[in-house]
């Protein structure tokens, strides 16, 4: 998992970002999961572009209904200067489960 961090277009602020990417057949899939968009491409670096061309569509549109600090905050994300930061994460490991049988 890699982080990055995307600029608005017409902005000079600034939030930071997970993005997990992975490969589903012959297409690649880039995935920010603290605001739960996902896009894909050709490649890794293709679902990336179009993973950050979403988000800055979803955050454009969001600042000009006024509802993006809302949906930064209910996402967790805290703000400090022009920047947001996602809520720091104590733990990331795997779980196995057993599942029922069918």
């Amino acid at each position: 998992m890699a982080s990055t961090i995307l600029s608005s277009r017409n902005s000079d602020a600034e939030i930071s970002l997970s993005v997990e990417v992975w490969k589903e057949g012959s297409s690649h899939v880039a995935y920010a999961s603290e605001l739960d968009i996902s896009s894909c491409g050709k490649t890794a670096g293709q679902a990336k572009s179009h993973l950050r061309e979403a988000i800055s569509l979803f955050m454009e549109e969001a600042a000009r209904m006024g509802t993006l600090a809302a949906i930064l905050e209910e996402a967790g994300f805290e703000r400090r200067g022009k920047s947001y930061r996602p809520r720091p994460i104590l733990t990331r490991e795997k779980m196995r489960l057993a599942l029922p049988a069918a």
